[in-house]
């Protein structure tokens, strides 16, 4: 029997219970494929990190990531859960001021943010996003996603975008209706998978707290929701870049809230940094380690 160290981590908030919560097995140099899926299917988070060498040069780790169905190429919550337990617990603070992550979608530089010698935040800058169009009638998807057509902000386009995987990115005309919000899980997750779609994508600009408030379905993965997606806001700000919403001459700085609804508040910080007209997109956030054990197998 193999006793495999595991945390639970809620990253994007400084408060346990809030956020999004991820697995961390920071030791998986020794598991298999299969194992892997076993434990996240057994943490039954989100998203679950696992920590493996590289061979890649100029790489600290491999991270692979899985959710409790199936391996997926990146994720954005539980980056930040994995940084930030290495800056700690792995006392990574006090021996670089970045790591660099290999992913299947390529490599992920991560940066401890510090206040008087104490980490605050951690910061990952994504691989650069891409968007297309999507074939797609508005009162369908309005349904699909639980809100009525006249929600639908028609001032931004409904499109696709990724930074490690394509989200689909659906304007609303305020917070409220994403709230509301009921979407029929099992069709949604029927059309994501057809159409390789990681998850669906609310977001608003119609919020007072946040620069912009936003709420994500993955039913397609085997999550109903996603309560703070890093990954998928990093491909919304990339989206607002891209389609001209944001001016493409200066750097912006944009504070999302996510998972009010369903009681996982959580925080996310972006910053778009154009170069050569192309968007560097950084999402940082603060975590807590809220478990922490070992796992028989």
């Amino acid at each position: 029997m193999k006793q495999i160290p595991v945390y639970h981590i809620d990253a994007f908030t400084d408060v346990s219970f809030g956020g999004n919560p991820a697995g961390v097995i920071p030791q998986a140099e020794n598991l298999t494929v299969e194992e892997m899926q076993q434990i996240a299917n057994e943490l039954n988070l989100p998203e679950s990190a696992f920590l493996l060498p590289s061979s890649h040069p100029n790489v600290d780790f491999k991270v692979r990531y899985f959710t409790p169905t199936e391996e997926i190429n990146f994720c954005g919550h539980a980056t930040v859960g994995l940084s930030w337990l290495l800056g700690t617990k792995y006392n990574w603070l006090d021996k670089v001021d970045q790591i660099v992550f290999e992913t299947n979608v390529g490599l992920i530089p991560v940066k401890w943010i510090k206040e008087n010698n104490q980490l605050v935040s951690v910061s990952m800058t994504q691989i650069k996003p891409t968007v297309k169009e999507i074939e797609i009638d508005k009162g369908s998807i309005a349904q699909l996603v639980g809100i009525q057509a006249s929600d639908l902000d028609d001032k931004y386009p409904i499109k696709l975008s990724n930074t490690g995987n394509w989200h689909l990115l659906i304007p609303v005309k305020s917070r409220e209706a994403i709230d509301l919000a009921e979407p029929q899980l099992k069709k949604l997750g029927s059309l994501n998978r057809e159409q390789n779609i990681s998850t669906t994508h609310l977001f608003t600009f119609n919020t007072e707290e946040f620069d912009i408030y936003t709420r994500d379905f993955a039913p397609g993965i085997g999550i109903d929701e996603d309560p703070v997606t890093g990954a998928a806001n990093g491909a919304l700000a990339g989206y607002l870049f891209l389609e001209g919403i944001l001016s493409k001459n200066q750097t912006h700085q944009l504070k999302i809230g996510q998972g009010h609804a369903i009681g996982r508040p959580g925080t996310l910080y972006i910053t778009i940094t154009p170069k050569n007209n192309e968007p560097i997109i950084e999402v940082a956030g603060s975590a807590v380690i809220t478990i922490e054990g070992k796992i028989n197998i």
